[in-house]
């Protein structure tokens, strides 16, 4: 009773720990706020980023106007992985209340400041500055000229060209913005929801009499002259010596975006549509083939079935030929079982994490909208499905015969997460050797040590006792002392080639789906269709099912019976072709120079390759385990 009473309130308290993990990260932002006439908006600071070299950086690591005191807002831990770094600015509005040509700071640049400023405009790096947790766009027109406008994230830190005919490209910094607010009025009230925001970047290079820090004018920047600011003023040019400027105006606008709609603008700043025919009719084929090959195999299987069960005479049955001769040895344990064990009780821990995500991101808690969620969840899941894994590991690892347990379960705690930590800690050196804000500080990088030994270890423990303690699987059939030997197969049998050719279907099922996944990640783009996501990932899961029973019986059938580790293999092979599309993806849609970046980028691609390979491996070995046990208690054995 004691154990039990112990045992239920663990799990009790594990649950508590798991919703408050979540509310932590779902309730920011989420509720609207109403704001008066005259009340201050202050708006935060982000991040500076570029998608040629995918190293953000922290907003002041630039020659900004910085406030009297930086105060860092609460930063969750997705956020942290990210590289955001939210903070306040000098810039503050009144609601409702226009401002023209406010001055904001005015600042000398030294020789490191303005090569900082040059570096990152030859990178095209953008700033990124949010507004009652909407981030900044620049409305811009688009490319096949119609008259629907689309948005960019984020403004550019500046831009290169030639001034008067100089032959010498020069530096021009945007230092004055021209922020626009949209709002809905609410009709009852005077109170108003934020539901845009918007900034026109420009250079203008000020000019100014008498500087006064208590009230700074400049005769460049006014009402009578604000014409000036559409780009006809001499640009602002960064060098090193020179004084810059920095001056804003804010405009209100209502709209007639309801508060609930307002990030859809935002959602939508990709210039290509997605071509929703293409990518359905594409997966109708999937599951057209996938259930075509499945009917194929139901057909023919339950042939053979029959015909075995009618065999009467023992010499019949030794003319007879395919899967029903192993019957002796297709349970015998393959070799490295144990790290099979490892493997398979791995890919339960990421099928768990990704399918409770996916559910997450279907109920809307993991938008855009919540900064950092989605990694958040991710990690979070990641840790407490560490139980599932220990438990899976140790009911096969006992199938197998295995005795010592504690030793499977420090692999299975272990091995995955500590290449991972392993790789990405090498990553995390790189970037921060570049002073990256991308780089995950050292109180992260413990809080993540700390839930990987605090929680996840124990947990893969807990599972792994549990697991261990029920009764091994029984085989549908005797195995035989004395292994049979493995006639030579065709060629078009060989492991590597049917290795190979089993994951081409998996990967055809979601390369479309990649395509988008991958522009949202490098090229800053907001990924939001996860209804559609979900779907393809349960095509994903058929398929895996489907092709590893296929080949695993043509295996059966040409007499090998070794069909363990090339069923996780058939279907893990998915993620080689995955990698394969990654290296296609840099070379054709990046604009990647610098070589840190790009070994962030393959770094990073390998991870998540790996991680693929885990979970395919891991669905085809259940989806074959259970077709093999099937078939084998269906035949009369004598």
């Amino acid at each position: 009773m004691a154990a039990i009473s112990v045992r239920t309130s663990t799990s009790v308290f594990l649950a508590l720990l798991l919703i408050s993990s979540v509310h932590s990260f779902y309730l920011p932002g989420v509720a609207p706020r109403d704001f008066q006439s005259g009340e201050t908006l202050s708006v935060k600071v982000n991040k500076l980023s570029s998608t040629k070299t995918q190293l953000p950086y922290d907003y002041y690591y630039l020659k900004y106007c910085k406030p009297r005191k930086i105060l860092n807002s609460a930063e969750n831990l997705g956020e942290v992985l990210r590289g955001d770094r939210i903070e306040n600015s000098i810039y503050t509005f009144e609601m409702r209340k226009e401002q023209s040509c406010t001055v904001a700071c005015r600042v000398k640049l030294d020789a490191e400041s303005a090569k900082n400023f040059k570096e990152k405009i030859d990178d095209e790096y953008r700033v990124h500055m949010i507004l009652d947790n909407l981030p900044v766009a620049v409305r811009r027109q688009r490319r096949d000229g119609s008259q629907s406008t689309t948005y960019e994230h984020g403004f550019r830190v500046g831009f290169k060209g030639n001034y008067q005919g100089s032959k010498e490209e020069k530096y021009f910094i945007n230092n004055h913005l021209s922020f626009r607010v949209m709002y809905h009025k609410d009709q009852d009230s005077d109170s108003a929801r934020i539901v845009g925001f918007e900034v026109t970047p420009n250079s203008i290079n000020h000019e100014y009499k008498e500087w006064d820090e208590k009230n700074p004018q400049v005769a460049t920047c006014n009402k009578d002259t604000k014409n000036l600011m559409q780009g006809s003023t001499v640009p602002q040019e960064v060098d090193a010596n020179k004084e810059i400027v920095f001056t804003y105006d804010v405009s209100f606008k209502e709209s007639e975006i309801k508060w609930a709609s307002r990030w859809d603008t935002y959602l939508l700043m990709n210039d290509d549509q997605i071509h929703w025919f293409s990518i359905i009719n594409s997966l109708m084929i999937v599951l057209f083939l996938s259930g075509m090959v499945a009917m194929i195999m139901m057909r023919t299987l339950y042939r053979d079935i029959a015909n075995y069960n009618q065999l009467d005479t023992q010499d019949e049955a030794q003319e007879e030929t395919g899967w029903k001769l192993l019957h002796g040895d297709v349970f015998r344990p393959p070799v490295n079982s144990n790290l099979l064990c490892v493997y398979v009780g791995t890919g339960v821990q990421i099928f768990g994490m990704t399918l409770v995500t996916m559910i997450f991101a279907l109920l809307g808690f993991l938008s855009p909208s919540n900064r950092g969620g989605l990694m958040t969840a991710m990690v979070l899941l990641w840790v407490f499905m560490g139980l599932f894994a220990g438990y899976s590991s140790a009911r096969l690892y006992k199938m197998f015969k295995g005795t010592e347990w504690k030793r499977n379960t420090l692999k299975t705690a272990f091995m995955f997460p500590g290449i991972l930590f392993a790789v990405f800690f090498v990553l995390n050196a790189l970037i921060w050797g570049e002073q990256s804000s991308g780089a995950v500080p050292f109180g992260t990088m413990f809080a993540l040590v700390c839930l990987w030994f605090g929680i996840s270890v124990p947990l893969v423990f807990v599972g792994s006792y549990l697991g261990f303690k029920k009764p091994a699987l029984e085989d549908p059939v005797k195995t035989n002392k004395i292994p049979r030997q493995v006639p030579e197969l065709a060629w078009y049998m060989k492991p590597a080639f049917s290795i190979l050719i089993g994951g081409i279907l998996p990967f055809g099922a979601v390369f479309i789906e990649l395509f988008f996944i991958l522009t949202s990640i490098w090229l800053n783009q907001f990924y939001y269709i996860f209804g559609f996501l979900f779907i393809v990932f349960v095509i994903l899961l058929l398929t895996c099912a489907e092709i590893t029973i296929v080949l695993c019986y043509f295996q059966l059938c040409s007499e090998d019976y070794n069909w363990w580790w090339r069923s996780y293999l058939t279907s893990g092979s998915s993620a080689l072709y995955l990698f394969l599309y990654s290296i296609f993806y840099f070379f054709t849609k990046l604009e990647i120079t610098k070589l840190v970046s790009g070994i962030l980028y393959f770094g990073y691609m390998i991870i998540v390759s790996y991680a693929f390979f885990v979970l395919t491996g891991t669905i085809g070995f259940y989806a074959c385990f259970w077709f093999v046990r099937k078939i084998y208690s269906s035949v009369k054995i004598d």
